[in-house]
């Protein structure tokens, strides 16, 4: 999730991610160096939606209505071929990112009042962030070691709802799309 390390972030924040354990191999390490998301908690994942609701909102009722949204989505492959950039950020970037921008747009469909990271990008690029705020040279070496252990193929078939404590992140809640075809 975009500048979630456990600095800055208040207790009760959440965001919705699709987990990607396939990548965990690759770039746990990295991560745990270079993205402060990582020390906070938060494993490799895409965001389908951060922020999301502030956890005093986050009732019965919001956990089915995620069921719900997440549900009416067949699972997918997702196939992280390549590194891509943004300014301070290295990620490994879906080939296609058509079933991830549909998750993000029925979720935001649901409760427009949060945008995703705050309405703050023009687009939303769907990604799984590696390393942020790190200088060009450590970028470019953590590039050359993730290239050879790419592709990364992940069935997603779950978002999972993520809660900051203060501290770290915890999982609190899994919705599985529908079908597995």
């Amino acid at each position: 999730m975009a500048d979630d390390g456990a600095q800055g972030i208040q207790a009760g924040r959440s965001g919705l991610i699709v987990r990607v354990p396939e990548a965990e191999r690759l770039v746990r390490a990295w991560r745990e160096r270079l993205d402060p998301s990582a020390r906070a908690g938060v494993p490799a994942h895409v965001t389908v939606l951060f922020p999301f609701l502030d956890v005093s909102r986050i009732d019965d009722g919001v956990r089915a209505a995620i069921r719900e949204v997440v549900g009416r989505h067949r699972s997918f492959e997702a196939r992280f071929d390549h590194c891509g950039r943004f300014p301070g950020v290295l990620y490994l970037a879906p080939a296609s990112d058509t079933g991830f921008k549909r998750l993000t747009d029925a979720v935001v469909e649901r409760w427009p009042e949060n945008p995703p990271f705050g309405g703050q990008f023009d687009e939303v690029v769907p990604h799984l962030t590696v390393a942020q705020g790190q200088d060009e040279a450590v970028v470019e070496q953590a590039e050359a070691g993730l290239l050879p252990g790419l592709p990364v193929v992940t069935r997603v078939s779950a978002v999972d709802l993520l809660v900051h404590d203060g501290t770290r992140w915890r999982q609190r809640v899994i919705s599985t799309p529908a079908s597995s075809n």
